[in-house]
Formats: structure tokens, C-alpha cells, sequence
């Protein structure tokens, strides 16, 4: 996979658009005339001009950031018939269908947006992408009731250079990653925008309320199947874990990053009432956005973690 990495300034003249590129383009692949990945090795600058009206308004990167407006990626199908022309505009036909991340600024906020084309999911042979151990989902081989349970449409590529790529405003690619397989890349990712918007919600909705929210920690965000199967059992992760679908993580607001949960309600200790705090932004956020509805569970401290709270959003109301 090719990891495209531009800095890109849109500039008016006179109804057109030009887009001012420098970077480095990571990875290699010979395309057709004219494509992103025609580009040098080692790019100084480019300049291409796009025809009016421009790409950039009128596919405008503030309709990209969801309903908290602090996300910075779109993921994309690979695919042909996408329905972000602005992709393939900017970046030609191959980052459509070649798996990248793709990152243009928005005018709007100066932050990098990131389109990432995902790795079909047919691409995952025998429980593995390359050396990637995945293992299989829970309904892979027999349908499923709910469509919130079926495969992934495809996989994130995270490689050593674009680990650090923000997808929201507080959280990056990394943050999500399954703990295990340390030393083996590209890592491979299931992770839905749904989540993250949720995620900035809760931490919008905290600030509101009066508690300062710096940094949240993601203890667990995706996990894949081989490694969730591990956990499963008595007392342990679920079968049907929602870590796998990529639309669940468990997290603690950890300003001082000292890998704990924060005193959030200002009584002297951390348990689970300030879990407490948490949970009840998240049924703020729900109320105000049923369309973000999902599970919310609170979990103590132990040997190994202290308190924290599971977020996820699988399209309808649990707790525990």
C-alpha cells in the first residue's frame, strides 16, 4: 500500500481552484498517466489546477466531519463507484480502489482531512492479510439476524508512517489498534466514523458540563477476532464482541496521562462514580443524537486497569 501524505492549500483564482501539494509519498506502484502515483518518490511540489466549479466546494470538507464536527477522515470502500468523486479528483482513479490514506487541509479548519481507502475484506485469506493474524467473524460463515453483525466492508492498512494519522480531533489511527502483534506491519484496522463522532460528543458534551477533558485514553478500541476469542468465556469478552465491528472502545478521560482514570467529580477518589460522569454524557449525547445510540458499560478497577467505561455504537440502547 501506498501511503500519500500531502499538505494541501486550496487557493481561489478567478473561480478555479489550485491545489499547492508537498510531502512524501510513502510506498511505491506504477499506475496509469496522470495519477497520484506517477508522483516522485520524494515530492517538492506540485501544482495542479482544477476546473470550476472547484472540488473542494463543492464537496466542502465541513459536510465530512460529522455530527460533532471534529472529525478529520472519511473512510472509503475500495471501489470504483464511490460516491466521493473529490477522491479520485484530487488523487486520480487508483485512490479509489488502492488501499491509502490520502490527506488534504481543510480551508476550514487549516487541520489535515484524511480520505483512507480501505483493503477489501475478500483480501483476508486463511484468517490472515500477509502476516496479520486476523481470525474469522463471528457470522463469516452463517448469516446473522442483525445486520449490525455482518463483515466488515473492508480494513484500515496502518503502517509505521501513517500510525499517527488523526481521524478526529483527540483521537489518532494508533489509538484503536489491537494490542497484540507488536512487531509485525502493516497492522490491519476496523474502525467506524459513527464511533468516533460519538467519542467527540462525549467529550463536547463533558467540557459543557464542566469537566475538562485534555486527553482520553483508549484501553481497548478494535480487536480482532483471534485476539478477542481469547477473552472469551465466563466473566470475559463476548463472543459477539462489538470490538471486532469497530464501533466500540473502552475509555477514561486521563488528563494527566498517568494511564488512570481521572478524578472527574472532584471527591478525592477515582471509582466508578466518575465513571458515572461519563456514562451520563454518553446518555446526553444519545438523547440529543438517537441516531449514535449504542452500549454504554461501566467496569471497576482491578489488578490491571482501573475504572473505566465501554462506548460503543451498535444502533440501539444497552447498558451494564
Amino acid at each position: 500500500m501506498a501511503f500519500w501524505s500531502f499538505n494541501a492549500r486550496a487557493v481561489r483564482r478567478a473561480g478555479a481552484v489550485t491545489v499547492l501539494a508537498a510531502g512524501t509519498v510513502f510506498g511505491a506502484g506504477a499506475a496509469r498517466a496522470g495519477d497520484a502515483s506517477d508522483l516522485p518518490a520524494r515530492l517538492v511540489d506540485s501544482t495542479v489546477a482544477l476546473d470550476s466549479p472547484s472540488i473542494l466546494d463543492r464537496v466542502s470538507l465541513d459536510s465530512l466531519t460529522g455530527l460533532s464536527g471534529k472529525l478529520r477522515a472519511r473512510f472509503v470502500v475500495a471501489r470504483m463507484d464511490t460516491q466521493l468523486p473529490v477522491l479520485s479528483e484530487l488523487f486520480g482513479d487508483s485512490s479509489v480502489t488502492r488501499p491509502g490514506v490520502y490527506a488534504v487541509d481543510s480551508a476550514s479548519t487549516g487541520k489535515p482531512f484524511a480520505f483512507i481507502t480501505l483493503r477489501p475484506f475478500t483480501d483476508k485469506k486463511n484468517g490472515r492479510i500477509g502476516a496479520y493474524r486476523i481470525g474469522s467473524w463471528p457470522f463469516e460463515r452463517r448469516a446473522s439476524s442483525r445486520s449490525s453483525y455482518a463483515n466488515p466492508e473492508g480494513f484500515i492498512e496502518v503502517t509505521r508512517e501513517n500510525q499517527d494519522t488523526y481521524v478526529s480531533e483527540h483521537f489518532r489511527l494508533r489509538d484503536f489498534l489491537t494490542k497484540d502483534q507488536h512487531a509485525v506491519w502493516p497492522k490491519y484496522l476496523v474502525l467506524d466514523e459513527r464511533l468516533l463522532d460519538k467519542l467527540e460528543l462525549v467529550i463536547e458534551d463533558l467540557s459543557r458540563n464542566g469537566v475538562a477533558v485534555r486527553h482520553v485514553s483508549v484501553m481497548s478500541g478494535f480487536r480482532t477476532p483471534q485476539y478477542n476469542q481469547r477473552g472469551v468465556g465466563a466473566g470475559g469478552r463476548a463472543q459477539t464482541s462489538r470490538h471486532q465491528y469497530g464501533d466500540a472502545a473502552d475509555v477514561f478521560v486521563d488528563n494527566d496521562r498517568n494511564g488512570r482514570l481521572d478524578d472527574l467529580n472532584g471527591d478525592g477518589r477515582v471509582n466508578t462514580r466518575d465513571v458515572a460522569v461519563m456514562v451520563a454524557a454518553v446518555e446526553r449525547v444519545e438523547r440529543a443524537h438517537p441516531e449514535l445510540s449504542g452500549g454504554a458499560g461501566t467496569y471497576r478497577s482491578t489488578a490491571a486497569h482501573g475504572p473505566f467505561v465501554h462506548i460503543d455504537a451498535r444502533g440501539y440502547r444497552a447498558r451494564w
